[in-house]
């Protein structure tokens, strides 16, 4: 028999939905089982990376990559992952844009270190002890990952053929790429150019929102506790901040049509490059008043706008990360790692 192709799925900064969404394909498990043989996927078995280490580059054939790039350990993963890989997919938004783990940019490794190890009130550390990558024992010395002052996504580590997005990506749409890549490598058909966005649409999430849209004009924003949403009209008219006109379709506007606003999760739209200076945008135009006061006191009401905004993507966006007083001195150096 032919050797089967080999699919291989890595986890690094990121919470373990991504790899439940490859799961919950169900019974379609079965076809993946028939097309591929495991290669490496931790999540579910024990895999060892010095087994990936051992294997002739290009041999896996597939790589679905999730995770965003915090630490050395990530690093070099996604390092050995592209050697190994034919294809190397960003699958997910964290590995695509830095999701939430890239809202740590808004801080530095020491801010962080601070704060989780001596200023947190749920932290007992007398001492003030934080992690340092190397320590020695009378045993030998112990080794974890460097900490990286800079969530960075993978393409700015590793070259990506592909991304996948969402937060997770929708099971259906990881199952129709799956399915696709097992038609190309059956049939022997061309893989789409490089840098293709899969899995999604190239409209916004606004496209495929059924709610009823008017001409939008906003005295006041709500948090989404504050209000029973109207369950036919266009939820930013009700005064929810809802991302959709900023966001890429083809999760099928799961949330919007359960009253949830848009977060952002399936990135930037077609001919978009920075997800919050389109909310920014968007939201200018719906403000109902010209006076500077009330426009402030509106704007007000959103809390949080960067965190909100740049919730998926600070990691990717134009701005990448909050330059912090710490940093300025050793910029360059910080923006390695």
């Amino acid at each position: 028999m032919a050797e089967k192709p080999k699919l291989a799925m890595y986890w690094a900064a990121a919470c373990g939905g991504c790899e439940i969404s490859i799961l919950d394909i169900e019974e379609h498990l079965l076809d993946v089982d028939a097309a591929f043989d495991l290669a490496f996927f931790p999540c579910i078995a024990d895999f060892k990376t010095k087994d990936v280490e051992a294997m002739p580059d290009k041999s896996i054939t597939v790589c679905l990559f999730n995770g965003a790039i915090r630490n050395s350990e990530n690093e070099y993963m996604a390092k050995l992952m592209r050697q190994k890989s034919v294809v190397l997919v960003a699958y997910g938004s964290c590995a695509a844009e830095g999701c939430i783990p890239g809202l740590a940019n808004f801080y530095d490794k020491k801010s962080i270190f601070d704060f989780a190890y001596k200023e947190s009130p749920s932290t007992v550390n007398p001492e003030g002890k934080v992690p340092v990558p190397r320590t020695q024992m009378p045993e030998g010395e112990i080794e974890i990952p460097e900490f990286w002052d800079t969530v960075k996504t993978l393409n700015q580590v590793v070259d990506v053929d592909y991304y996948i997005p969402g937060c997770p990506p929708q099971s259906d749409q990881a199952w129709a790429v799956i399915e696709t890549v097992v038609d190309i490598l059956q049939n022997g058909k061309e893989l789409p150019p490089a840098g293709t966005v899969l899995g999604a649409g190239n409209k916004t999430c606004c496209d495929e929102c059924p709610r009823e849209r008017k001409e939008k004009k906003i005295k006041k924003f709500v948090r989404p506790y504050e209000i029973i949403p109207d369950p036919d009209t266009c939820l930013m008219e009700q005064g929810l901040v809802c991302c959709g006109p900023a966001t890429r379709d083809g999760c099928g506007a799961k949330c919007v049509k359960a009253g949830i606003p848009c977060r952002g999760c399936y990135g930037v739209p077609a001919g978009v490059s920075d997800q919050g200076a389109k909310m920014v945008a968007a939201l200018a135009s719906v403000i109902d008043s010209e006076d500077p006061e009330e426009i402030e006191r509106i704007i007000d009401g959103i809390v949080d706008p960067a965190g909100t905004f740049y919730r998926f993507s600070l990691a990717a966006s134009t701005l990448r990360r909050v330059q912090l007083e710490s940093l300025r001195p050793a910029a360059a150096a910080s923006q390695e790692k």
